[in-house]
């Protein structure tokens, strides 16, 4: 039963990994800005803002020291700074550590991560006190057509005995 959850997180990683167009290797260092329009996969370290048109892997060893960006941001090295992925989502693994707001559509994150921020949920029309309040008038008027239709019966018995 949990073998296949980790065989499918691995076949997905490989998914991943496969798609990635641009690799910062261990031990590389820039020091600016990095923007590309593929995927990107960072292992070293990166003292500067980096925008990715794609998604956005950080290695165990990675380390990204400015804005991060991308469609979908995956941490499992360090970002300190701000990460985006408004249309998307962002994972912190169980390595990783992210100290820095963050704003996204989805955010997961591992027991053990780091996350040293706020975070700005996109994509939501309304905020969770309001769909609540909405859930409580439905399940309010549910029962109460409940109810009417209960004391209904009970009248159309009472006259069929009367």
């Amino acid at each position: 039963m949990f073998g296949n959850t980790k065989k499918d997180s691995t076949a997905a990683e490989n998914e991943i990994i496969e798609q990635v167009g641009t690799i910062i290797g261990p031990g590389a260092v820039i020091d600016g800005p990095l923007t590309t329009k593929d995927s990107t996969r960072v292992d070293g370290t990166i003292k500067g803002n980096v925008n990715i048109s794609g998604a956005l892997i950080v290695g165990q060893e990675g380390k990204i020291f400015g804005t991060a960006s991308g469609v979908n941001v995956y941490v499992a090295g360090e970002v300190n700074g701000n990460v985006t992925a408004p249309q998307g989502k962002v994972e912190i693994s169980d390595t990783g550590k992210v100290v820095g707001d963050i704003i996204c559509k989805g955010i997961i994150i591992d027991e053990n991560a780091v996350f040293q921020g706020r975070c700005e949920m996109t994509g939501l029309d309304k905020n969770s006190a309001e769909i609540a309040k909405e859930r409580a008038a439905a399940n309010k008027e549910a029962n109460d057509a409940e109810n009417n239709s209960e004391e209904n019966n009970n009248e159309n018995k009472d006259s069929d005995n009367n």
